[in-house]
């Protein structure tokens, strides 16, 4: 079970349509394919989305920092030496989806070398979650459009609604008219991405009080500290944490400093190794979870609800696991479905997933 070579593969699948939110705007998924092989002949996988606008992390720099550090730090050490692997990915500061993606195809490797899939090795609570459909920015009409349709075609009854334009009654608008086309039983939580002032997402939260909202995440910056802290203090409605609290160190400040009272875990940036340490100080500390998502493709989505469904708190809440639906293709020989509103664990060792070499020759940036 040693680890014998590292692979970091960019590649890029263009949306259909960018999905634009508060910090940034996404076109092509410009993702990078980690694989980890072994001295037994397994391969593990996974999959790192650069985010430069939240981390700082790019496509060229994930390749660069796992073939000229991480992989030379790895090699030869045994996919079960997982602290060892933390404790050397620890020494360099930053680039968390980097870092993910390397734990994370170990895990696969470990599951694939074992026999067993990784949610069994995690904690195998359930094998699938509910899906919650992220909605970008665009005009009132065409946003309940897309829910209506998620709805129809996939039985989503949950959406997490991006909001932080401005003047602050544009989303206000949006988050009504969902209200008002989808009913009451639709769960509608938002994500301002920090685009709005502490003032302004109060103003904001105020004229929504009257629309049943399941969360409210990331509305202002961590940095408007005191603002901040106000604000928590004074909602109805948990206050996610997520580009802010990416370590369990940044989760305890968040909320022991009243600046969050419930956060967001995405595998994307703290692997599998990391969101076991976040969730089981959430677990402790008796906050919500919701298993967040870094608009990822298949393979990242896989890990998600992989990992979400392993435990009972972040298999409680829908998960954010349907934007890859937005891709115009992918790199995965069979591609998730969503059925029912839900999406089930991939049957099979690591984490039953499996690249379809045709694809990621097309797709691949590096030949």
């Amino acid at each position: 079970m040693k680890i014998t070579r590292i692979e970091a593969i960019p590649f890029a699948i263009p949306y259909r349509k960018p999905l634009r939110f508060a910090s940034g705007e996404v076109r092509t998924a410009e993702h990078v394919l980690v694989r980890v092989h072994t001295d037994d002949g397994v391969i593990g996988v996974a999959e790192a989305p650069p985010r430069p606008f939240t981390y700082g992390e790019t496509q060229v720099g994930i390749v660069a920092v796992i073939g000229q550090i991480f992989a030379p730090q790895l090699v030869g050490l045994s996919l079960t030496d997982r602290e060892v692997v933390a404790a050397r990915l620890g020494r360099t500061v930053g680039n968390p989806a980097a870092k993910a993606a390397l734990d994370m195809a170990v895990w696969d490797a470990l599951g694939r070398t074992l026999d067993l899939h990784v949610t069994e090795l995690l904690g195998g609570y359930t094998d699938r979650m509910r899906v919650s459909h992220m909605l970008g920015f665009d005009e009132p009409p065409a946003m309940v459009e897309e829910a209506e349709r998620m709805r129809g075609e996939y039985g989503i009854t949950t959406f997490k609604v991006k909001v932080g334009r401005h003047p602050v009654g544009l989303d206000v608008a949006v988050v009504r008219a969902l209200r008002e086309v989808l009913g009451a039983e639709a769960e509608l939580y938002i994500d301002g991405n920090r685009g709005w002032t502490a003032t302004e997402s109060a103003v904001a939260m105020n004229q929504m009080a009257d629309l049943d909202l399941l969360f409210a995440e990331e509305l202002c910056p961590a940095d408007e500290v005191l603002g901040r802290r106000r604000l928590v203090s004074r909602l109805d409605v948990p206050f996610i944490a997520d580009e802010s609290a990416v370590t369990p160190a940044d989760v305890t400040r968040e909320i022991l400093g009243g600046s969050a009272t419930a956060i967001s875990i995405k595998v994307a940036r703290t692997g599998f190794t990391g969101s076991q340490r976040i969730h089981h100080l959430a677990e402790g500390l008796g906050l919500e979870a919701v298993m967040g998502n870094q608009i990822d493709g298949q393979l990242g989505t896989l890990c998600t609800v992989t990992f979400g469904s392993s435990y009972r708190l972040t298999s409680r809440r829908a998960g954010e696991l349907s934007n890859f639906l937005d891709m115009s293709d992918d790199l995965l020989t069979e591609p998730l479905t969503i059925q029912g509103g839900e999406l089930a664990v991939r049957p099979g060792a690591g984490l039953g997933a499996e690249v379809d070499p045709d694809k990621l020759a097309y797709y691949r940036l590096d030949t």
